[in-house]
Protein backbone atom coordinates (compact mmCIF):
# COMPACT_ATOMS: atom_id res chain seq x y z
CA UNK A 1 0.00 0.00 0.00
CA UNK A 2 1.65 3.40 -0.90
CA UNK A 3 -0.39 6.97 -0.34
CA UNK A 4 -0.11 10.19 -2.39
CA UNK A 5 -1.55 13.48 -2.05
CA UNK A 6 -3.32 15.64 -4.18
CA UNK A 7 -4.62 18.70 -3.41
CA UNK A 8 -4.21 18.53 0.07
CA UNK A 9 -6.23 15.24 0.15
CA UNK A 10 -4.36 11.54 0.76
CA UNK A 11 -5.08 8.97 -1.83
CA UNK A 12 -4.35 5.59 -1.67
CA UNK A 13 -3.03 2.91 -3.96
CA UNK A 14 -2.72 -0.77 -3.72
CA UNK A 15 -1.57 -3.14 -5.28
CA UNK A 16 -3.48 -5.59 -6.88
CA UNK A 17 -2.17 -8.99 -9.38
CA UNK A 18 0.66 -6.82 -9.35
CA UNK A 19 -1.79 -3.72 -11.05
CA UNK A 20 -2.07 -0.07 -9.22
CA UNK A 21 -5.40 0.11 -7.85
CA UNK A 22 -6.50 3.76 -7.05
CA UNK A 23 -8.78 4.47 -3.87
CA UNK A 24 -12.17 5.90 -5.16
CA UNK A 25 -13.50 6.67 -1.82
CA UNK A 26 -9.97 8.93 -1.31
CA UNK A 27 -10.89 10.57 -4.13
CA UNK A 28 -14.47 11.39 -3.75
CA UNK A 29 -13.72 12.56 -0.32
CA UNK A 30 -11.81 15.84 -1.79
CA UNK A 31 -15.37 16.49 -3.45
CA UNK A 32 -17.64 15.69 -0.49
CA UNK A 33 -17.40 14.58 2.98
CA UNK A 34 -16.39 11.01 3.51
CA UNK A 35 -20.12 10.48 4.24
CA UNK A 36 -21.32 11.37 0.41
CA UNK A 37 -18.28 9.21 -1.09
CA UNK A 38 -20.56 6.54 -2.08
CA UNK A 39 -23.15 8.23 -3.48
CA UNK A 40 -20.71 10.10 -5.74
CA UNK A 41 -18.99 6.83 -7.32
CA UNK A 42 -22.54 5.42 -7.40
CA UNK A 43 -23.74 8.32 -8.82
CA UNK A 44 -21.01 8.37 -11.93
CA UNK A 45 -21.45 4.97 -12.53
CA UNK A 46 -24.86 5.22 -13.04
CA UNK A 47 -23.52 7.59 -16.12
CA UNK A 48 -24.28 6.16 -19.44
CA UNK A 49 -20.08 7.01 -20.33
CA UNK A 50 -18.95 6.02 -17.41
CA UNK A 51 -20.58 2.41 -17.93
CA UNK A 52 -19.44 1.95 -21.07
CA UNK A 53 -15.58 3.47 -20.69
CA UNK A 54 -15.92 0.63 -17.68
CA UNK A 55 -17.19 -2.12 -19.71
CA UNK A 56 -14.69 -1.16 -22.78
CA UNK A 57 -12.12 -1.43 -20.53
CA UNK A 58 -12.72 -5.16 -18.92
CA UNK A 59 -13.86 -6.68 -22.69
CA UNK A 60 -9.80 -5.60 -23.30
CA UNK A 61 -8.37 -6.53 -20.27
CA UNK A 62 -10.82 -9.43 -18.64
CA UNK A 63 -11.87 -12.43 -20.46
CA UNK A 64 -14.79 -13.47 -18.19
CA UNK A 65 -16.30 -10.31 -18.35
CA UNK A 66 -20.00 -10.79 -18.77
CA UNK A 67 -21.01 -8.90 -22.00
CA UNK A 68 -24.63 -9.60 -21.65
CA UNK A 69 -24.97 -8.43 -19.07
CA UNK A 70 -23.58 -5.28 -19.34
CA UNK A 71 -25.23 -4.55 -22.45
CA UNK A 72 -28.27 -4.81 -20.21
CA UNK A 73 -26.52 -2.38 -18.16
CA UNK A 74 -25.80 -0.18 -20.77
CA UNK A 75 -29.48 -0.30 -22.10
CA UNK A 76 -30.59 0.99 -19.06
CA UNK A 77 -28.10 4.28 -17.95
CA UNK A 78 -28.92 7.50 -18.26
CA UNK A 79 -32.54 6.70 -17.02
CA UNK A 80 -33.90 7.98 -14.14
CA UNK A 81 -34.84 4.95 -12.45
CA UNK A 82 -31.65 3.09 -13.04
CA UNK A 83 -29.22 2.84 -10.18
CA UNK A 84 -26.92 0.60 -9.32
CA UNK A 85 -23.92 0.16 -6.37
CA UNK A 86 -20.48 -1.31 -7.34
CA UNK A 87 -20.80 -4.42 -5.57
CA UNK A 88 -23.92 -4.98 -8.24
CA UNK A 89 -21.54 -4.11 -10.87
CA UNK A 90 -18.82 -6.84 -9.89
CA UNK A 91 -21.32 -9.33 -8.86
CA UNK A 92 -23.54 -9.43 -12.18
CA UNK A 93 -20.61 -9.05 -14.82
CA UNK A 94 -17.17 -10.32 -13.53
CA UNK A 95 -15.95 -7.23 -13.35
CA UNK A 96 -12.33 -7.08 -12.48
CA UNK A 97 -11.46 -3.11 -12.80
CA UNK A 98 -13.49 -2.31 -9.77
CA UNK A 99 -13.29 -3.79 -6.37
CA UNK A 100 -14.32 -3.11 -2.91
CA UNK A 101 -12.30 -3.92 -0.06
CA UNK A 102 -13.69 -4.15 3.37
CA UNK A 103 -11.57 -3.14 6.91
CA UNK A 104 -9.49 -0.20 8.42
CA UNK A 105 -8.10 0.35 5.02
CA UNK A 106 -11.49 -0.59 3.38
CA UNK A 107 -13.20 0.99 0.33
CA UNK A 108 -13.31 1.24 -3.20
CA UNK A 109 -10.53 0.94 -5.38
CA UNK A 110 -10.38 1.19 -9.25
CA UNK A 111 -7.58 0.03 -11.71
CA UNK A 112 -5.43 3.61 -12.20
CA UNK A 113 -7.11 3.86 -16.23
CA UNK A 114 -10.47 3.82 -14.66
CA UNK A 115 -9.51 5.53 -11.28
CA UNK A 116 -8.01 8.53 -13.69
CA UNK A 117 -11.39 8.70 -15.59
CA UNK A 118 -13.00 8.68 -12.37
CA UNK A 119 -10.79 11.98 -11.75
CA UNK A 120 -12.73 13.80 -13.53
CA UNK A 121 -16.08 13.67 -11.52
CA UNK A 122 -13.54 15.50 -8.54
CA UNK A 123 -12.47 17.97 -10.95
CA UNK A 124 -9.77 18.99 -13.95
CA UNK A 125 -7.35 20.00 -12.05
CA UNK A 126 -7.57 17.02 -9.48
CA UNK A 127 -7.59 14.65 -12.36
CA UNK A 128 -4.13 16.18 -13.87
CA UNK A 129 -2.59 16.57 -10.17
CA UNK A 130 -3.63 12.89 -9.44
CA UNK A 131 -1.92 11.83 -12.88
CA UNK A 132 1.38 13.69 -12.10
CA UNK A 133 1.55 12.63 -8.37
CA UNK A 134 1.02 8.77 -9.32
CA UNK A 135 3.58 9.24 -12.36
CA UNK A 136 5.94 10.94 -9.15
CA UNK A 137 5.04 7.49 -7.40
CA UNK A 138 5.63 5.51 -9.92
CA UNK A 139 9.70 6.76 -10.89
CA UNK A 140 10.39 6.72 -6.87
CA UNK A 141 10.03 2.79 -7.08
CA UNK A 142 11.77 2.39 -10.04
CA UNK A 143 14.60 4.47 -8.63
CA UNK A 144 14.18 2.21 -5.50
CA UNK A 145 14.16 -1.13 -7.66
CA UNK A 146 17.59 0.30 -9.23
CA UNK A 147 18.64 0.65 -6.07
CA UNK A 148 17.94 -2.68 -4.99
CA UNK A 149 19.06 -4.55 -8.05
CA UNK A 150 22.73 -2.55 -7.77
CA UNK A 151 22.46 -3.70 -4.29
CA UNK A 152 21.64 -7.57 -4.77
CA UNK A 153 24.88 -7.28 -7.82
CA UNK A 154 27.08 -5.73 -5.08
CA UNK A 155 25.92 -9.01 -3.32
CA UNK A 156 27.29 -11.74 -5.61
CA UNK A 157 30.24 -10.26 -6.30
CA UNK A 158 31.11 -10.06 -2.80
CA UNK A 159 31.01 -13.67 -3.14
CA UNK A 160 33.33 -13.71 -6.13
CA UNK A 161 35.41 -11.28 -4.17
CA UNK A 162 35.75 -13.43 -0.72
CA UNK A 163 36.71 -16.43 -3.06
CA UNK A 164 39.77 -14.93 -3.79
CA UNK A 165 40.53 -13.85 -0.91
CA UNK A 166 40.19 -17.31 0.68
CA UNK A 167 42.06 -19.07 -2.15
CA UNK A 168 44.67 -16.63 -1.96
CA UNK A 169 45.74 -14.84 0.88
CA UNK A 170 44.00 -17.15 4.01
CA UNK A 171 46.62 -19.44 4.55
CA UNK A 172 45.12 -22.91 6.05
CA UNK A 173 46.46 -22.56 9.55
CA UNK A 174 44.25 -19.68 10.26
CA UNK A 175 41.47 -19.81 13.02
CA UNK A 176 38.13 -18.42 12.54
CA UNK A 177 38.24 -15.17 14.30
CA UNK A 178 41.20 -14.74 12.16
CA UNK A 179 40.12 -15.45 9.05
CA UNK A 180 37.17 -13.60 9.55
CA UNK A 181 40.10 -10.70 10.09
CA UNK A 182 41.45 -11.18 6.76
CA UNK A 183 38.20 -10.95 4.96
CA UNK A 184 37.00 -8.01 7.04
CA UNK A 185 40.38 -6.44 6.09
CA UNK A 186 40.01 -6.46 2.31
CA UNK A 187 36.28 -5.14 2.80
CA UNK A 188 37.89 -2.62 3.89
CA UNK A 189 40.32 -1.83 1.39
CA UNK A 190 37.18 -1.71 -1.02
CA UNK A 191 35.65 0.52 1.96
CA UNK A 192 38.56 3.29 2.13
CA UNK A 193 38.94 3.04 -2.24
CA UNK A 194 35.44 4.10 -2.54
CA UNK A 195 34.51 5.75 0.57
CA UNK A 196 37.39 7.23 2.22
CA UNK A 197 36.60 5.22 5.33
CA UNK A 198 36.92 1.80 6.92
CA UNK A 199 33.76 0.06 8.32
CA UNK A 200 34.57 0.87 12.00
CA UNK A 201 35.03 4.43 11.26
CA UNK A 202 31.73 4.90 9.71
CA UNK A 203 30.24 2.78 12.66
CA UNK A 204 31.78 5.06 14.91
CA UNK A 205 31.09 8.15 12.98
CA UNK A 206 27.30 6.91 12.48
CA UNK A 207 26.25 5.46 16.05
CA UNK A 208 22.11 5.86 15.39
CA UNK A 209 21.87 4.38 11.87
CA UNK A 210 21.67 0.55 11.44
CA UNK A 211 23.59 -1.49 9.30
CA UNK A 212 26.78 -0.92 7.34
CA UNK A 213 28.24 2.05 5.21
CA UNK A 214 26.82 0.57 1.97
CA UNK A 215 23.72 -0.18 2.95
CA UNK A 216 23.30 3.95 2.47
CA UNK A 217 25.22 4.15 -0.70
CA UNK A 218 23.80 5.24 -3.71
CA UNK A 219 23.16 3.76 -6.66
CA UNK A 220 26.51 5.34 -8.51
CA UNK A 221 28.10 4.08 -5.41
CA UNK A 222 27.13 0.51 -5.83
CA UNK A 223 27.86 0.11 -9.34
CA UNK A 224 31.42 1.09 -8.79
CA UNK A 225 31.81 -1.28 -5.83
CA UNK A 226 30.59 -4.09 -7.39
CA UNK A 227 33.18 -3.20 -10.24
CA UNK A 228 35.75 -2.70 -7.54
CA UNK A 229 35.21 -6.23 -6.17
CA UNK A 230 35.67 -7.68 -9.40
CA UNK A 231 38.91 -6.31 -10.40
CA UNK A 232 40.44 -6.47 -6.55
CA UNK A 233 39.47 -10.36 -6.89
CA UNK A 234 41.64 -10.29 -10.28
CA UNK A 235 44.20 -8.51 -8.86
CA UNK A 236 44.28 -10.89 -5.72
CA UNK A 237 44.36 -13.92 -7.87
CA UNK A 238 47.72 -11.65 -9.27
CA UNK A 239 49.57 -11.46 -5.78
CA UNK A 240 49.60 -7.86 -6.24
CA UNK A 241 49.98 -6.56 -2.92
CA UNK A 242 47.56 -4.80 -0.61
CA UNK A 243 48.91 -1.41 -0.98
CA UNK A 244 48.96 -1.31 -4.52
CA UNK A 245 45.97 -2.69 -5.10
CA UNK A 246 44.25 -0.12 -2.62
CA UNK A 247 45.59 2.95 -4.36
CA UNK A 248 45.02 1.47 -8.21
CA UNK A 249 41.46 0.96 -6.86
CA UNK A 250 41.05 4.01 -5.52
CA UNK A 251 41.60 6.01 -8.55
CA UNK A 252 39.57 3.31 -10.50
CA UNK A 253 36.49 4.91 -8.12
CA UNK A 254 37.29 8.37 -8.91
CA UNK A 255 37.20 8.14 -12.48
CA UNK A 256 34.63 5.09 -12.65
CA UNK A 257 32.90 7.77 -10.12
CA UNK A 258 33.05 11.24 -12.09
CA UNK A 259 32.16 8.80 -15.00
CA UNK A 260 28.92 8.18 -13.51
CA UNK A 261 28.28 11.73 -12.42
CA UNK A 262 28.75 13.19 -15.82
CA UNK A 263 26.17 10.06 -16.79
CA UNK A 264 23.69 11.18 -14.47
CA UNK A 265 23.78 15.25 -15.08
CA UNK A 266 23.43 14.34 -18.81
CA UNK A 267 19.97 12.28 -18.18
CA UNK A 268 18.98 15.69 -16.30
CA UNK A 269 19.74 17.94 -19.15
CA UNK A 270 17.76 15.75 -21.28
Amino acid sequence: MAKINVQQTDVTILKINEDDYISLTDMANAKESESRAADIIKNWLRNRYSLEFMGTWEMIHNPNFKVVEFDHFKSQAGLPSFVMSVSEWIENTSAIGIVVKKGKYGGTFAHKDIAFEFGSAISVPFKLYLIEEFQRLKEEEQKQLGWSAKRELAKINYHIHTDAIKQNLVPAELTPQQINYVYANEADVLNVALFGVTAKQWRDANPDLKGNIRDYAGINELICLSNMENLNAVFINENMPQSERLVKLNQIAKQQMNVLQEVEKRKLLK
